[in-house]
């Protein structure tokens, strides 16, 4: 049985830290290494949780917190075959997440794989997660970027695996400081050097926001940064994609009678575009 060694990110997430933990110990059929938290300098309660509980965790300045060199920094000392990387604010409902999240790769079908996610709530989320993380598994190679063009990348670290060798040979995030989308940037790179991709509709998360418009708007000017500095994943389709989405979010909801997802809908998805735009320019 493959060993698995988990990573996850903790800033102030003492309200999550307790069931998360109680959660991946009582999973089954599989071999847990070690549980690794990556506390950043926090206000709450976090490390004084983790050291009571004698929880293996490094301490990260919060000026030092980066989401790609962060995760990279540990993940390259893993002796385990297989690492995870998951986020404080994940909910795990079954036992069996993790058997089902790393199945294949341990079967050799692929080299990374991640998690369904679902939201609680009953906002525009729900539509996004719906489509992004539909209730069929699936496998991806390079032979689907014709057919799925950037949706071929496309792969979360709220719950992931991926080989250990692999993400070593492929040298992680290549050092580079990325504030957002370093699971796609990795996953480009999995694609490009021919690994698979599955994802893993049996191995299920809660993930629930509720962002303000401000917030979205940060976080998709983060984006249109991130596509700025990697000009290249321009060509398979961004405007596409995010088009796509928006269209599957509106009709959904008007089939639902969805009304308060209506009302947002407009200003949610100028948050997002105009977030874009001008992360793009900058």
């Amino acid at each position: 049985m493959m060993n698995i060694d988990i990573f996850c990110p903790i800033y102030n997430g003492y309200n999550y830290l307790e069931k998360l933990h109680q959660s991946i110990v009582k999973q089954k059929k599989v071999k847990i290494n070690k549980i690794n938290y990556l506390l950043t300098e926090s206000s709450d309660e976090s490390e004084k949780y983790l050291k009571e509980n004698h929880l293996n965790y490094y301490k990260i300045k919060k000026s030092e917190f980066s989401h790609s060199l962060t995760r990279e920094k540990y993940a390259l000392k893993s002796q385990a075959d297989i690492i995870v990387f998951i986020t404080q604010d994940i909910v795990i409902e079954s036992d069996l997440w993790l058997y089902y999240l790393t199945k294949s790769i341990k079967e050799g079908t692929c080299d990374a794989a991640f998690s369904r996610q679902i939201t609680k709530y009953n906002n525009i989320e729900k539509y996004t997660r719906e489509k992004n993380y539909p209730d069929k598994s699936r496998i991806v190679s390079k032979k689907d970027i014709p057919n799925l063009g950037l949706n071929t990348f496309f792969f979360s670290d709220v719950s992931s695996a991926i080989k250990t060798t692999t993400f070593k040979k492929l040298k992680g995030y290549d050092g580079k400081n990325l504030p957002i989308s370093e699971d796609m940037y990795f996953a480009y790179k999995l694609i490009m050097n021919d690994y698979k991709i599955k994802y893993e509709a049996d191995s299920i998360v809660y993930h629930s926001h509720n962002f303000k418009l401000k917030e979205l708007y940060a976080r998709y000017k983060l984006t249109g940064k991130f596509f700025k500095e990697n000009a290249y994943l321009d060509e398979y389709g961004t405007n596409k994609a995010g088009g796509g989405l928006a269209k599957y979010i509106l009709i959904r909801a008007i089939k639902d009678k969805n009304i308060k997802v209506l009302i947002r809908y407009p200003f949610d998805m100028a948050a997002r575009y105009i977030g874009m735009k001008v992360g793009k320019r900058k």
